[in-house]
């Protein structure tokens, strides 16, 4: 489980397909690796991903099919930048929102405003996503979670501060980009519960 609230942006040393897989070697930027432990999971731009290996300030992680299919990983490359977030800790302040790292889909950015105090991002969303998507409801975008401002028939916006996007990748995005998003799990839940079998 995670909150969103991304530690570290980390880089992409190496990433090696492997059948229908990817290892990625990631350098975090100041995430102490020695701290990290075989099995741990870390959000990468939102997809929990477990570490398999570490070595030389680096760690490794394996993104399988089913994550290459439904998230940005697929695209990663030397020199890629991701958001790094390690799994909450029982006792832990829970900033952001509940977070599974299970990544519902990708969203594509659709337009930027700069207002000067903060950056509004506009991302288009597939329809089946948007359903789970509300009006100051919480989503997690490319592993951070934000406050919805609006929603409408094809997309919906946020609003990014100075902190933020000084310290995540979303101040980098450019119109067209694609980011990982995972909606609300308890919109989900409530739907199955409601829904007549």
């Amino acid at each position: 489980m995670f909150t969103g609230l991304v530690e570290d942006v980390g880089t992409v040393a190496r990433a090696d397909r492997r059948s229908d897989a990817l290892v990625l070697a990631i350098k975090p930027g100041k995430l102490p690796v020695e701290e990290l432990a075989i099995g741990d999971s870390i959000c990468h731009d939102g997809a929990c991903l477990t570490v398999t290996e570490r070595a030389g300030g680096m760690y490794t992680v394996l993104a399988g099919a089913e994550t290459l299919a439904r998230t940005t990983l697929g695209s990663a490359r030397i020199g890629t930048k991701l958001n790094l977030e390690r799994a909450l800790r029982v006792g832990d302040r829970l900033g952001g929102h509940w977070v599974t790292g299970h990544i519902d889909g990708t969203g594509e950015l659709a337009a930027r405003r700069d207002l000067g105090a903060n950056l509004v991002l506009v991302v288009r969303t597939p329809a089946p996503l948007l359903r789970y998507i509300v009006e100051k409801g919480s989503i997690a975008v490319a592993g951070v979670s934000l406050t919805v401002n609006a929603v409408d028939a094809e997309s919906f916006s946020v609003a990014i501060i100075p902190h933020t996007w000084d310290h995540t990748t979303l101040g980098d995005l450019t119109i067209g980009g694609k980011v990982n998003l995972e909606v609300d799990v308890l919109a989900k839940h409530v739907e199955k519960l409601v829904r007549p079998l």
